[in-house]
C-alpha cells in the first residue's frame, strides 16, 4: 500500500501562488463587472455616514509614490469603516485649474500665452487636464482604491465653479474681500502672484553686500571733525538688484548705534555688530567714537541714495531689524519686501511708498531708466560693479541661505508690491481659531501647527494673473471706478456658469454678464469693465466643501475627515478652513489626519536628479499593488516613510509569509464544511482553544489599530501572528492530526474549526490592506449559506470574548516559555548532527520542584507539542552532559536518536511499529486509522 496516499495532505491546486502583477487586474475586473463598490453603498444605505473628502491632486503629470501613499491610506480607512457598518461614499477629485496646468501646457506646446486668445488657451488647458485625469484615474484604480470613479469631481466642473463664485460672493458680502496694494510673492517666470502654499524653499548662494549711503542731514549727530562728504550709513543686503528700489534705511529703536572711523570715513552701524562688520570689510584698524545713539534718536536722519541724486533716504524704525547679521541698518525697498512695505506704510506721510521698479516679467521698468528692460536677477553683478565704481561698496562676500522658489517652475521668486485681491483674514481669524479647537487632529501636533499658521498669517492674496481658472467675479464702473459685486451679480453669473462653465466670463461682454438693465449702485452708471484676474487655485480647492460635499445629499458637510500630507496645513486644510469659516462659521471637517513624506532608505528626500525615486507603477509591475499597499500599512505614517528596493524586497518576503499562511489554511480546509463539520468551542482541544485565544487578542489589537488609524500596529500584529503563533507553533504542531487522523475524527475537525475561524477572521481584517489577496482567498474559502459575493462586502468580524480565558493564557504562556527552551536545544542537537529530523529525537527532560510539577501536567502531550517521537519526564538530578534551558536553567535535557522504527505513514518513531500484522510498517495509531 502507498501510505502517502492515505494522508490528508493539503490541497495545492488552487491558483494562490502569488503572481500579483498578472492576477490583480482580474480582481479589478471582477469588482467592476459585479459593481462591488455600488453594492457596498447599497448594503449601507441609511447607515451612519463616514465621508472622507478627497483632497484633489493636480491633473498635471504622472502619479508619484506620495500619491499612492495618500490614496491607499484613504482606501484602507474607508474599507474598514464600511465593514463596521458606515455608509462611505467616496468621490475622488482633481484640481484642474491654475498655474500647474497652464505652465505644463505652455511647456509642452511651446506656445506663447501672450499671443493666444484666452479661450484658446483655456481650451488647451482643459484638454490637457482631462487627459491627465484619465491617466491618473487608471493608476488609482490599479492601486486597488474603490470609489465613484465614473463620477469624480473636478474643479473645472460647472457645478463646482458655480459653488465657488457663490463662496466668493458671500465672503465679499461680509466684507472679507478687498483690493489693495501689498507686497506679495511674485514669480517673474510665471508672471503671477503666488500664495504662501505655492512657495518652496531651497538653499542658494547670495551676495553679501555692505553699502555706504552718504549723509545729507544728520541734525546734531554729525561726528565731530568729520568731513560731511566722508560720513555714511552702512547698510547690508543680499539682493543687490533691489538697490534701485531703496527708499529708506530701517533701524531698531532699542538698539545702540555708533560711528566707526576707518581711515577718513565715518560709518554708522549698530554697536554690537562693529567687530563682525569690520571683519567683513577686512578692516584691521578702526576707531569706535564714544557717542552712543539709540535707534530712536536716529529716526529722521537723511542720507543719499548712492545712484540717484534727487532721492533722499531717511532712517525709519522697524521691529524686524535684528542683530543676527548685517549692520543693524536695513536697506528698505517697499517694492520688494513684506517688512519693507509694511514699515514704509507707517511712514507714508514721508512719501515712502512703492515706485514700481520691476514689472510682471521681472524686468526693470522706466522707474530704473538705466536698466529698463533688463531682468532684475541678471543685474546683481552690474549693480555691484557700479557701487564699487562710485565708492559706495564697503565690502562684498557671499552667504548660503534658504530662499523662496516657485513651486511650479522651480525658479527663485521676488517680492513685488502690486494691487491684488485679498481676503481679510482678520475678519474671521478668531472664528477660525475656535473652529480649529473643535476639530480632531491626527496626530495631535497638527492642532498647534495650523493654529499658529492661522493666528500669524497675513491677509490671503487670492488673485492670479492668469486665464486658466475661475475668474474673480467683480466688475468696475467706468464712471466712478468703484468695484461691484452683490447678490444680483453673483446670481446672474451662477446661472451663466451653470450652462457654460467659467468660459462664460470670456465668452460674453460685460452687459451679458450682468443682469439686464443693471446700473452701478454707487453712481448709476451703465458702463462696466470686468476683472481680468482669476482666483488662486487654493481658493478653487478650498471651496470644494460647497461644490462637492454640500451639493451631494449622499455626502456630508462638515464631513468626517480630510486626509493629506502634512504640507497641507498651510495648503488645502488651511484654505478649506478659511472659506468654510468665512461663510458658515465652522470647519468643513470633523477630523484631519496627516501623513509624512516618502523618503529613500537612508531618509533622503526623493529626487529624480539624485536617482532615488520609486514610482508606484514600477512597484506594481514588479511586486503587485498589494505589496505596495502592505508598505503603506507597515510604516508609521506620522513621520517620513522610507521606501527603497531593499525595503520592498523585505516587504515582499513578509507578504509571501502572510500569503503562504492563507494557502496552508485553505489547503487543509478543502474537505471541511463549516456548517456541518464545526466542533463546538467547549469540545475543542486545549491547543485549539489557545490559538483562538491568540486570534481574539490579535483581533482586538487590529480593531483598535484601525480605529486609531495606527495601521503599522495592525501590520505587526498580523505578521507576528502568522509567523510566530501559526507557522512556528500551531500549524506545525497540528500537521500530524490533520494529515494522519481519520477525516471526520473530532480531533481533526477541532483543528479545522479553529483554522476556519482563523481564516475567516484574518481574511476580513486584512482585506482593507491586502484587498486583492483577500478577494482571492475569499473565492476559495469553504462555501457557507450566508457567504458574501466579495470579501469587500463582508462585515467586520464579531468579537468572541469567550475565547479570552485568563487561566488558559497563563498556562500556555508558561508552557511556551519551556517550549522555546526545548526548541533551542533540539536545534543545537541538529547542528551537532546528533539527530536529523526532529521526529528522530527521543527526549529526556530532567526537572524538579515546581518545574517538574508544571511539566508533568503536559506529560502526555509533550511529544506532540514538541513535534518529537518520544519524551520522558524524569524527576531528579540530570546527567552531567544534559543541556540546561536558557530561561529555565533548572530544566536539563538529553536528546538522542530514537531506538524505535519509523512509521512509514506518520514518520513517528514508535515501539508499536509492526504491532499490527496487517500493517507491518505502521504504528498502532496509523494502523487503527486505516483499519482493514
Amino acid at each position: 500500500m502507498d501510505y502517502g496516499k492515505t494522508l490528508h495532505l493539503p490541497k495545492t491546486d488552487f491558483p494562490m501562488r502569488g503572481n500579483l502583477p498578472q492576477r490583480e487586474p482580474d480582481f479589478l475586473k471582477f469588482w467592476q463587472e459585479h459593481a462591488i463598490y455600488e453594492k457596498r453603498l447599497q448594503k449601507r444605505d441609511g447607515a451612519p455616514k463616514f465621508i472622507l473628502h478627497d483632497g484633489p491632486p493636480y491633473a498635471n503629470g504622472k502619479l508619484h509614490i506620495g500619491h499612492a501613499l495618500n490614496k491607499v491610506l484613504k482606501d484602507i480607512i474607508l474599507k474598514y469603516k464600511t465593514q463596521n457598518g458606515y455608509y462611505t461614499k467616496y468621490v475622488p477629485g482633481w484640481d484642474t485649474h491654475g498655474l500647474p496646468i497652464e505652465h505644463a501646457v505652455i511647456k509642452d506646446t511651446g506656445l506663447n500665452r501672450h499671443e493666444m486668445a484666452p479661450l484658446d488657451l483655456r481650451a488647451k488647458c482643459r484638454d490637457y487636464a482631462l487627459a491627465r485625469v484619465k491617466e491618473q484615474k487608471a493608476d488609482f484604480i490599479r492601486f486597488g482604491v474603490l470609489g465613484d470613479w465614473e463620477h469624480p469631481y473636478l474643479t473645472l466642473q460647472k457645478s463646482v465653479e458655480v459653488a465657488q463664485i457663490g463662496v466668493f460672493g458671500k465672503m465679499a458680502k461680509k466684507g472679507y474681500i478687498y483690493k489693495g496694494l501689498k507686497t506679495v510673492y511674485w514669480c517673474p517666470h510665471c508672471e503671477t502672484a503666488l500664495a504662501e502654499a505655492e512657495i518652496e524653499y531651497k538653499e542658494i548662494k547670495s551676495f553679501s553686500l555692505y553699502v555706504k549711503f552718504k549723509a545729507v542731514d544728520l541734525n546734531c549727530h554729525m561726528p565731530k571733525e568729520a568731513n560731511p562728504d566722508n560720513v555714511s550709513a552702512l547698510i547690508w543686503t543680499t539682493t543687490p538688484w533691489t538697490i534701485p528700489a531703496n527708499m529708506a534705511i530701517c533701524a531698531n529703536e532699542e538698539f545702540e548705534y555708533v560711528w566707526v572711523k576707518t581711515g577718513e570715513d565715518y560709518l554708522l552701524m549698530a554697536k554690537d555688530l562693529v567687530d563682525v562688520t569690520m571683519k567683513a570689510g577686512k578692516i584691521e584698524s578702526y576707531e569706535v567714537l564714544p557717542e552712543v545713539m539709540t535707534g530712536k534718536q536716529l529716526e529722521g536722519l537723511v542720507f543719499q541714495h548712492p545712484f540717484y541724486a534727487d532721492r533722499k533716504v531717511p532712517i525709519i524704525l522697524g521691529t524686524h531689524v535684528t542683530l543676527e547679521a548685517g549692520t543693524g541698518l536695513v536697506h528698505t525697498a517697499p517694492d520688494h519686501g513684506q517688512d519693507d512695505f509694511e514699515v514704509c506704510m507707517k511712514y507714508a506721510s514721508w512719501g515712502l511708498k512703492p515706485i514700481g521698479t520691476v514689472g510682471s516679467d521681472g524686468c526693470y521698468t522706466k522707474m530704473v531708466p538705466e536698466y529698463e528692460g533688463k531682468f532684475a536677477f541678471d543685474m546683481n553683478v552690474p549693480i555691484i560693479k557700479r557701487l564699487a565704481e562710485i565708492g559706495a561698496l564697503f565690502a562684498k562676500g557671499s552667504i548660503r541661505h534658504q530662499y523662496a522658489h516657485c513651486w511650479r517652475c522651480k525658479n527663485p521668486i521676488i517680492y513685488r508690491a502690486t494691487e491684488q485681491w485679498f481676503s481679510s483674514v482678520d475678519g474671521y481669524r478668531q472664528k477660525a481659531l475656535e473652529a480649529i479647537d473643535r476639530v480632531k487632529w491626527i496626530p495631535s501636533w497638527g492642532h498647534e501647527r495650523i493654529y499658529n499658521m492661522i493666528r500669524d498669517r497675513g491677509d490671503w492674496c487670492i488673485s492670479r494673473q492668469r486665464v486658466w481658472g475661475v475668474p474673480i467675479p467683480i466688475f468696475y464702473c467706468k464712471d466712478c471706478g468703484e468695484h461691484i459685486i452683490n447678490d444680483d451679480t453673483i446670481a446672474h453669473l451662477q446661472t451663466l456658469f451653470a450652462e457654460e462653465g467659467s468660459d462664460a466670463w470670456w465668452n460674453h461682454d460685460e452687459k451679458e454678464l450682468l443682469p439686464e438693465g443693471f446700473a452701478c449702485p454707487h453712481c448709476g452708471g451703465t458702463e462696466f469693465k470686468k476683472e481680468t484676474d482669476i482666483m488662486d487655485v487654493w481658493f478653487d480647492s478650498g471651496c470644494t466643501h460647497q461644490g462637492v460635499l454640500h451639493n451631494d445629499p449622499d455626502l456630508d458637510y462638515p464631513c468626517e475627515m480630510y486626509l493629506e500630507g502634512s504640507d497641507q496645513h498651510r495648503g488645502w486644510f488651511n484654505s478649506s478652513l478659511l472659506t468654510s469659516v468665512a461663510i458658515n462659521g465652522y470647519a468643513p471637517y470633523k477630523a484631519v489626519l496627516t501623513h509624512g513624506f516618502t523618503v529613500d532608505g537612508e531618509g533622503r528626500k526623493m529626487s529624480k536628479s539624485v536617482g532615488n525615486t520609486v514610482a508606484p507603477q514600477e512597484v506594481i509591475e514588479q511586486y503587485g499593488a498589494d505589496v505596495m499597499r502592505l508598505w503603506v500599512s507597515s510604516a508609521d505614517y506620522q513621520g517620513d516613510i522610507r521606501l527603497s528596493p531593499k525595503i520592498l524586497k523585505q516587504l515582499s518576503d513578509v507578504y509571501r509569509k502572510i500569503r503562504n499562511t492563507f494557502r496552508y489554511l485553505l489547503g487543509n480546509l478543502d474537505d471541511f464544511n463549516p456548517e456541518a463539520d464545526a466542533v463546538a468551542y467547549a469540545d475543542m482541544t486545549e491547543l485549539d482553544k489557545w490559538v483562538l485565544l491568540r486570534l481574539e487578542q490579535v483581533y482586538e489589537t487590529v480593531t483598535e489599530a484601525y480605529e486609531n488609524y495606527q495601521f503599522h500596529v495592525m501590520y505587526h500584529a498580523i505578521h507576528n501572528f502568522c509567523t510566530v503563533d501559526l507557522s512556528a507553533m500551531y500549524l506545525d504542531v497540528i500537521k500530524d492530526r490533520l494529515y494522519t487522523e481519520k477525516t471526520d475524527s473530532q480531533i481533526r475537525r477541532s483543528a479545522q474549526t479553529a483554522m476556519y475561524q482563523i481564516l475567516d477572521t484574518l481574511v476580513k481584517i486584512i482585506s482593507p490592506v491586502l484587498s486583492f489577496t483577500a478577494e482571492e482567498v475569499w473565492m476559495y474559502m469553504p462555501k457557507t449559506s450566508d457567504k458574501e459575493e466579495s470579501v469587500l462586502l463582508t462585515d467586520w468580524p464579531k468579537a468572541h470574548k469567550e475565547y479570552l480565558d485568563n487561566d488558559l493564557e497563563g498556562r500556555w504562556n508558561a508552557f511556551l516559555s519551556y517550549r522555546r527552551d526545548l526548541t533551542r536545544i533540539f536545534e543545537g542537537a541538529r547542528k551537532a548532527h546528533q539527530i536529523g529530523h526532529a521526529l528522530e529525537a527521543a527526549v529526556t527532560i530532567y526537572a524538579d520542584g515546581e518545574e517538574y510539577d508544571f511539566l508533568s501536567q503536559w506529560k502526555d502531550k509533550l511529544a506532540m507539542l514538541l513535534i518529537v517521537s518520544e519524551v520522558q519526564l524524569i524527576k531528579g538530578n540530570a546527567p552531567a552532559d544534559a543541556v540546561p534551558g536558557e530561561d529555565h536553567p533548572d530544566m536539563k535535557v538529553i536528546v538522542v536518536p530514537s531506538a524505535h522504527e519509523k512509521c512509514e505513514r506518520c514518520w513517528i518513531h514508535s515501539e508499536t511499529v509492526g504491532a499490527d500484522p496487517r500493517h507491518p510498517t505502521l504504528c498502532s495509531r496509523c494502523a487503527a486509522v486505516l483499519g482493514d
